[in-house]
């Protein structure tokens, strides 16, 4: 079995919208992981700001390799955000999962989105851990 903190990282080289978006991995251990991006401007909606899907991207990044780092493929069944904060191009977002809660085959996660140090959007997750094994 391939350990926790390489997970993500597998994940990343195998997910095509993560790369797209420039999404890197920041920091990972079983049960957290934090990752970050820079808006660029093809992610920018009508009113010249982020789009709410690119926060919310990140954020399901964050969650899905957190919740995957238990060694199980592990994969969504609700998901939801809040956006607080309007976002701009060249804004660095990271975010990260801070609450993992595994006490049967559903989990729960919350993911904190942050520019800087000022909470941007909170978004909540719940998964469902398979009996399939992360291989190497």
């Amino acid at each position: 079995m391939i350990k926790s903190e390489r997970i993500p990282h597998k994940m990343l080289s195998q997910d095509a919208f993560s790369q797209w978006l420039g999404i890197e991995i920041i920091e990972v251990e079983k049960g957290r992981c934090k990752v970050g991006m820079t808006i660029r401007k093809e992610m920018l909606n009508s009113m010249n700001k982020a789009h709410g899907g690119i926060s919310y991207s990140l954020a399901d990044t964050a969650f899905g390799f957190s919740a995957n780092t238990h060694g199980k493929y592990a994969v969504s069944i609700e998901t939801s955000i809040n956006h607080i904060e309007a976002l701009e191009e060249g804004d660095y977002l990271t975010a990260e999962a801070t609450v993992d809660i595994t006490k049967t085959k559903v989990g729960f996660n919350i993911v904190e989105v942050k520019r800087g140090n000022d909470i941007v959007a909170l978004f909540k997750g719940v998964v469902y851990r398979t009996s399939k094994d992360w291989e190497k």
